[in-house]
């Protein structure tokens, strides 16, 4: 026979189906032996450094199929580094055998090619005799051998894909038959969809969960059976479904025999077959009590998150009383948010100025499982201190045991402020009312029972004392005006502050002004009442005949801070002391209100006030700080709520 002739007969070998691949192999090596006059021929597979024969023809005692050898003894070593067939004449005069190779096998021709089987060299199919050949290898005789690498190695991959399938029909079969026995004991709905969105099968949950029968729903759209909208939203899924996408927990409105609806929640995934999908599987729960439930919940939670005042249940069961539940309300008076508040017992608001007599107080009254009610101060996320009303019930479960308590905080720090404000007033008043009365009733006395030699300036005396207790009075008319006018929270600009500022003061003043910020202040417009009386201060109490004030706006990043320095004589040490410490006892008073007029303004919009001597040059620096606000920032944004006036 020519070559031709033998290509077809091993294109012969290699057609059809159905026929293992080891006899194909075994008859394709004889076809070869035929065509190359070589006696001996075999197959064989490389792995982890070892050659092992699969098939062989021929007489040879170490060519045998199950036979060993290490790699490194092998004719197939440079086999497998060849770009096509490796062909030998004559092994003793070519470097291409290993003597090592030579020594184990003693084959002095040699041809062979690599197989490979999905990208990867599996092994050699090699032919070979002990004798020499005589004549070179023609191309037409490689160009045989590497064709029948070719279809060895395509057997050998459908074997493979073959195996692999029958395995995978095999676990689906399995696979099937569990999740059908599953299925039909399960509470819940297990079905299938085809690729046309019909049921393939339904569980017998249906009938109890729907009242239809399972037999009913198959061969029928899936979508005939479901409520109103929920259509839409189900063929969606079933589409990102059919995309390879798993869908978890989608809640659809069913309508079941009666007509009644009834709600599902579906958890589906795609079925796959040889890398297609070919439908949905998936199952069904029954949740329309948990939504009934879940609904009920929602209105009375909605209810509670709608609240104006903060409402937050600590769990009396754990000794550190953490907080399980936070409404709005909460987040709002606080600052925090949920996250931040669960788990927390609610003494992360108490700070330094917190009465601890009050703390003991509500410990003793959780300690007896009583009901408690206080007022405290308390510190937002941002650090500013605010009076918070706290109170307390117990709540009990089923067997008469605590275990919640309900609170519900309220800022009162508006409230709190006036009544502060109105023990300041009556106390400074009465402190000053009294001191410069007497002062009149002492020069009243002293010009009734003598002739002074300068009565004139007893009169101016006199006015002086009077004119203060008016001024007094008029401050204290301003401070309750400004406490009972509403909060007006808006943008300043602070350039236009100053220069407001400076048209009120004096001619012969020299007034510096410096705005290093882009951003406005977010306060009421009372501010400008509040920086036109540090102002006025700075140049009425200075003697200088030219008397020096600077007006500064600076920005830290989320303060806006304003400075007023003057260079005059100093605030008093003791007006200093009350407004650093924040309050005024029966020995420490305040001689005006002036400067708290500027810390009641400042501090209702969330700011600080502090004033103090300038250090080693004459004068004072009174201080402002308030929220800033950007350009493209809602006042709504950055607005902060009234902070404790004094302690």
């Amino acid at each position: 026979m020519d070559a031709s002739a033998y290509r077809e007969e091993i294109y012969d070998v290699f057609s059809g189906s159905g026929e293992e691949v080891e006899p194909r192999v075994e008859r394709a090596l004889e076809v070869g032996t035929a065509y190359l006059d070589l006696p001996i021929g075999f197959l064989t597979r490389i792995e982890d450094g070892t050659q092992e024969i699969v098939a062989a023809t021929g007489d040879h005692d170490l060519i045998r199929p199950g036979e060993r050898c290490p790699l490194d003894e092998a004719y197939c070593r440079r086999t497998l580094e060849a770009d096509g067939a490796l062909a030998v004449q004559n092994v003793a005069e070519s470097s291409a055998v290993a003597d090592r190779a030579v020594r184990t096998f003693g084959l002095g021709t040699y041809l062979g090619a690599t197989v490979t089987v999905d990208g990867d060299p599996f092994g050699t199919v090699c032919f070979a005799a002990e004798a020499t050949r005589e004549t070179p290898f023609g191309e037409a005789e490689e160009v045989f051998l590497e064709l029948l690498a070719k279809l060895i190695g395509g057997a050998l991959e459908r074997r493979v894909h073959e195996r692999e399938l029958k395995r995978r029909n095999e676990r689906l079969e399995r696979e099937k038959a569990r999740f059908e026995g599953i299925a039909e004991t399960s509470f819940d709905v297990l079905f299938r969809v085809g690729r046309d969105a019909t049921f393939t099968y339904v569980s017998a949950a249906a009938e109890r969960v729907l009242g239809h029968d399972p037999e009913d729903l198959v061969g029928t759209p899936f979508a005939s059976w479901l409520d109103g909208a929920a259509v839409d939203d189900a063929i969606r899924a079933f589409d990102r479904t059919m995309d390879g996408e798993t869908v978890e927990n989608l809640e659809l409105d069913f309508r079941d025999a009666d007509g009644d609806r009834v709600v599902v929640a579906v958890n589906a995934t795609p079925i796959e077959e040889d890398g297609r999908v070919v439908g949905v599987q998936g199952v069904g729960r029954d949740v329309t009590a948990r939504k009934e439930r879940e609904r009920e919940l929602h209105r009375k939670t909605r209810a509670m998150d709608e609240a104006q005042v903060g409402i937050s249940i600590a769990d009396a069961r754990d000794g550190d009383l953490p907080l399980v539940y936070a409404n709005e309300g909460f987040e709002r008076v606080t600052g925090y948010d949920t996250a931040d508040l669960l788990g927390r017992n609610c003494r992360f608001l108490q700070g330094e100025a917190t009465d601890p007599e009050t703390i003991d107080l509500l410990g003793e009254r959780i300690a007896a499982e009583e009901p408690a009610s206080v007022e405290l101060i308390n510190y937002r996320a941002d650090g500013t201190p605010f009076w918070n009303q706290v109170r307390l019930s117990p709540v009990e479960d089923d067997a008469g045991t605590v275990s919640h308590y309900l609170g519900f905080q309220t800022d009162v720090t508006e409230r709190k402020r006036t009544e502060q404000l109105v023990r300041l007033l009556n106390r400074v008043l009465r402190h000053n009312l009294r001191n410069d009365m007497n002062v009149i009733r002492g020069t009243g006395r002293f010009l009734q029972n003598g002739r002074p030699d300068d009565p004139t300036a007893l009169g101016e005396r006199i006015e002086r004392t009077a004119d203060g207790l008016v001024g007094l009075s008029e401050q204290a008319r301003e401070l309750e005006r400004n406490a009972r006018r509403e909060r007006e929270p808006t943008r300043i600009d602070p350039a236009a502050l100053f220069e407001t500022t400076v048209e009120d003061l004096p001619a012969d003043a020299a007034v510096e002004t410096r705005v290093d910020t882009d951003r406005d202040l977010c306060a009421g417009p009372e501010l400008e009442r509040a920086l036109a009386e540090l102002a006025g201060n700075g140049i009425g109490h200075n003697p200088a005949a030219e008397p020096w004030l600077e007006l500064a706006a600076t920005d830290d990043g989320e303060w806006v801070t304003v400075t007023v320095t003057d260079d005059g004589p100093g605030i008093d040490d003791m007006e200093t002391a009350v407004i650093a410490e924040g309050q005024e006892t029966e020995l420490v008073h305040g001689s005006g209100l002036g400067l708290w007029l500027v810390n009641w303004i400042v501090t209702r919009y969330g700011g600080s006030f502090q004033i103090e001597a300038r250090g080693d040059a004459e004068g004072s620096v009174a201080t402002i700080r308030l929220p800033g606000i950007g350009a493209d920032e809602a006042v709504e944004a950055v607005e902060r709520g009234p902070t404790v006036l004094f302690r």
